[in-house]
């Protein structure tokens, strides 16, 4: 790799690590072209050679945010309940917020929507994986069913009732959801119905 190109990908990464600032801490409507060029210290133009839109500098900062997502959930042991509570609930001390105002602009914001459903399907696959003893065993609409609710309680609605609504501090909200899925755990032998 030449010098330039070099400093065109270093460029690039400035940029991307700058929008996924912007797009973590605030709303999507309010991160602009114009802000994340301020904030990486380019020129408009600069980013725009990058990134032709902002729902382009979009995909890009969640594509960066899914794969650290992803690095920390997958190491996860399956069958230990605790350790993937505890990384769940890391995440979403990181990203759980930006997730909500994601989620409450999805309906309206096109490039989201891709973005949202993808993490939807990547949380069902590893809910699977990760908690596979509770799924043991089920038949019928028994599987389904028992991974919608292990989808539920895991999920980062879950995670805002118990921290931000309920007030409960991140220890006590890890307790919360092990409790939970536990409690999935034990009636999960032999239920088909």
């Amino acid at each position: 790799m030449s010098v330039r190109e070099q400093a065109a990908a270093a460029t690039r990464e400035r940029i991307i690590e700058v929008a996924v600032e912007a797009f973590s801490a605030r709303w999507y409507d309010e991160v602009t072209i114009r802000g994340v060029a301020a904030d990486a210290g380019v020129a408009v133009q600069t980013v725009s050679n990058h990134f032709a839109t902002k729902d382009e500098l979009f995909v890009a900062a969640v594509e960066r945010i899914g794969t650290s997502i992803e690095s920390a959930r997958w190491d996860v042991t399956p069958g230990d309940v605790d350790g993937a509570i505890s990384t769940l609930v890391d995440d979403y001390e990181r990203n759980g917020d930006a997730n909500l105002r994601l989620l409450a602009v999805e309906p309206r914001v096109a490039v989201v929507q891709p973005q949202m459903a993808r993490g939807r399907a990547g949380h069902q696959t590893w809910v699977e994986h990760v908690f596979a003893a509770a799924l043991s065993g089920l038949g019928g609409r028994a599987r389904p069913r028992r991974v919608a609710q292990l989808v539920v309680v895991t999920d980062v609605y879950a995670w805002k009732l118990l921290r931000r609504d309920k007030g409960l501090d991140r220890d006590q909200t890890i307790t919360a959801m092990c409790e939970l899925v536990l409690a999935l755990h034990d009636h999960s032998e032999g239920d088909s119905r």
